[in-house]
């Protein structure tokens, strides 16, 4: 079986570059550490410090005391084939909506505290899920005035709200994000091919993706992520090649290749059988395509990581015009600031500088079960606080649960 990644199995290739070079490697000195003691391809060896050489810029700009926050919206109209997310189809959990923002706004409200008492500077905000516009204009304003009212937003560098499914798209809610400071959002085709989108389980069409982002530019969003997956079921070369260049008709400043990958709780895995896989062979081409294409279009490759069951053994990367780099996409995947998740399905890293240690807080996955136990998703944040005795009761507990 082909490993372009050699004996690499992490998901996060970038971050050995860049401890190699904060060492004093010279590139040459890294790219011969991944291909000689790694056995990695080249090419993949040269992509990894690239993404690692994104960096060095962006962490100079990092505040000192400055976190992240994440905020999970587990809402979706409907479930992707491929998808192993926690989601809940708008049908049959609308009903819990109202009571979600109002679990969640108590968690945003008690982490607020924590963050003032800890003195530190929100940074980035990233809203994700699910499909954080497949909430109402009302629910969203509702949980983004709590936000905006609880946590001081004043020195937020990047503010990134999921806007995934272009039916989920509409001027009012557009216009909610954009007054509440939101200035980047991520509209995501997956594929530009209107059969691949009704295989996978996505209810729109190419057209509508083309006119959700003619309406977000009407709206004032400048910066603006799109998605696209490498190996959807039956797709050959020049569909996905078809897909890259009507998503950079649109313009988008950052587009992100993700690579299909076969996800254990996924519909795609229970009905493997059903479905044409692309090949690995086909799947390299893909990405080698998107590279080349894409650098064509001004972008570069910034940040990238990798999963199990990935086909052909790849990596998803995002690309990006100069100065569009997602700071949170970049912060998460060097894990070189604390992030505080809060939602179900939120896992909260904290980051220590000095010594590179990171601990886990995880919220529960269920939104029933995040709604009648949000007391105690509040306490697990006391961790925050420097409260550790009961953190690895937490984490078994946590993994009793999955």
């Amino acid at each position: 079986m082909n490993n372009p990644w050699g004996k690499l199995t992490g998901i996060r290739p970038a971050k050995i570059a860049t401890k190699l070079l904060a060492r004093g490697m010279t590139d040459e000195q890294v790219i011969d550490y991944f291909v000689t003691e790694c056995g990695t391809e080249y090419q993949k060896a040269a992509l990894a410090l690239e993404c690692a050489r994104a960096l060095v810029p962006v962490r100079e700009k990092m505040y000192e005391n400055g976190v992240s926050l994440y905020i999970g919206i587990p809402f979706c109209p409907s479930r992707c084939l491929y998808c192993s997310f926690v989601t809940n189809g708008t049908k049959q959990a609308a009903k819990l909506k109202p009571d979600y923002v109002e679990a969640l706004k108590k968690e945003i409200a008690y982490t607020a505290e924590i963050v003032k008492e800890n003195k530190n500077i929100v940074e980035t905000v990233y809203i994700g899920g699910g499909t954080p516009t497949s909430l109402s204009a009302g629910l969203m304003d509702d949980m983004l005035t709590c936000l905006e009212n609880e946590f001081d937003l004043s020195r937020v560098r990047e503010f990134t709200v999921e806007a995934g499914r272009p039916d989920t798209i509409d001027r009012e809610k557009l216009d909610v994000m954009k007054r509440h400071g939101v200035s980047r959002i991520s509209i995501n085709p997956q594929s530009m091919n209107d059969e691949t989108l009704r295989v996978i389980g996505r209810a729109h069409s190419a057209r509508d993706i083309r006119g959700a982002m003619a309406l977000a530019r009407e709206r004032g969003f400048d910066d603006i992520n799109m998605d696209v997956i490498a190996g959807l079921p039956g797709e050959s070369l020049d569909m996905f090649k078809y897909t890259l260049e009507e998503v950079e008709k649109l313009k988008p400043t950052d587009t992100t290749v993700h690579v299909m990958s076969i996800k254990r709780s996924s519909r795609l895995n229970e009905y493997l059988s059903d479905y044409d896989l692309t090949d690995g062979g086909t799947v390299s081409k893909m990405v080698d395509y998107a590279r080349e294409f894409l650098a064509s279009k001004g972008k570069r490759p910034y940040y990238m990581y990798r999963q199990k069951n990935q086909l052909g053994n790849l990596e998803n990367v995002g690309y990006a015009l100069p100065g569009y780099e997602s700071l949170y996409n970049l912060y998460i995947m060097e894990e070189i600031q604390t992030i505080i998740s809060m939602g179900c399905g939120g896992v909260t890293k904290t980051v220590d500088r000095e010594t590179d240690r990171i601990e886990r807080i995880f919220n529960v996955k269920e939104p029933k079960d995040y709604i009648l136990r949000i007391d105690e998703m509040l306490h697990r944040k006391d961790i925050l606080r420097g409260e550790i005795p009961d953190f690895r009761h937490r984490i078994s507990e946590f993994k009793r649960e999955l």
